[in-house]
């Protein structure tokens, strides 16, 4: 279980530092749309959980996890990216 457990860890600490690097993304993104009405967008939401469901399968992810993962993901980097949005705009 020590090894099950060390492995959990390890995979956890490269997912914040692929987390971090998608939040960079929402920053920067924050910082080209033009107007805060397109810091929320339903079809690319509905686009990235499609292209995550599609890879799931193949690498083995079960899309009952896979689904509401990344759509809590993509609602709290939307959150961000508001927040972002706002900051650079003063």
């Amino acid at each position: 279980m020590a090894e099950v457990r060390q492995g959990v860890d390890a995979l956890d600490r490269a997912l914040v530092q692929l987390l971090a690097e998608r939040q960079r993304y929402m920053d920067a993104a924050a910082r080209i749309k033009p107007d805060r009405s397109e810091v929320h967008d339903d079809a690319r939401i509905e686009d990235v959980v499609a292209k995550v469901l599609a890879a799931a399968g193949p690498a083995g992810l079960s899309p009952a996890i896979a689904e509401p993962v990344w759509r809590t993901l993509i609602n709290r980097c939307i959150a961000h990216e508001f927040e972002a949005f706002d900051r650079t705009r003063g």
